[in-house]
């Protein structure tokens, strides 16, 4: 992308699917800026392989409060599709750590606004489980994708049927999908990204082992456009 390409359109509507909580937009802020190192733990080693050699021009779905800010080659510019303006903040703070120059829009990951085939790199982690149509943010991101494009993703999905990680995530669906703005641990990511029309796709599968037993399928992994 150019620097033409970053310029920042007129704000359009958030989708009506798309309603921010002030009390659990607030919550889920905090603890992902309080968790954060925790949680990089746990995924560092996948995140290191698929986040290897980022370009200096990087979009990103759902960037938080910066956690993958570190991937990123100092000087770097991230487009960020982040709708939680309580992230915000925290988000703006990491950049600046970072030396990333930060291009915030407040837009949902299925309306980014950006134009066709004007992205190298896309990344999520931990994001396409929260977005109201997985299938709409895929074809999002192939939309943005300029030909030979990677889309790099780490996820966490649901487990295997009949083990205690799927009862667990059975179990507790309905509070941790209020809890975590609509969060869901029972999503087969992997199928959606395979089916999403990419011309490759390498994932590979894994466990993290944290006290939030529903979280702890992932997948991670890089789809070329």
């Amino acid at each position: 992308m150019t620097d033409s390409d970053t310029t920042a359109p007129a704000p359009a509507p958030a989708p009506a699917d798309f309603h921010l909580h002030p009390g659990r937009g607030r919550f889920n802020a905090a603890f992902f800026h309080a968790m954060g190192p925790t949680l990089e733990r746990s995924l560092r080693h996948q995140k290191q392989r698929v986040f290897a050699d980022l370009p200096p021009v990087v979009v990103e779905l759902g960037t938080g409060v910066g956690a993958n800010l570190g991937y990123l080659p100092p000087g770097a510019t991230l487009i960020a599709i982040e709708p939680n303006r309580y992230m915000h903040p925290a988000l703006r703070d990491a950049a600046s750590r970072y030396d990333v120059r930060l291009d915030l829009r407040e837009r949902t990951a299925e309306q980014t606004g950006l134009p066709d085939d004007s992205a190298d790199t896309v990344i999520s982690s931990l994001v396409l489980c929260t977005v109201h149509d997985p299938a709409a943010v895929l074809a999002e991101v192939r939309r943005i994708l300029r030909p030979g494009g990677t889309f790099r993703f780490v996820e966490h999905v649901a487990a295997d049927d009949g083990t205690p990680t799927r009862a667990a995530q059975r179990l507790f669906r309905r509070p941790w999908a209020w809890t975590f703005e609509g969060c869901s641990c029972e999503r087969d990511l992997e199928h959606a990204v395979r089916a999403a029309g990419f011309g490759s796709v390498e994932v590979e599968r894994y466990r993290v082992h944290t006290p939030l037993l529903p979280f702890n399928t992932q997948i991670a992994g890089v789809a070329v456009g």
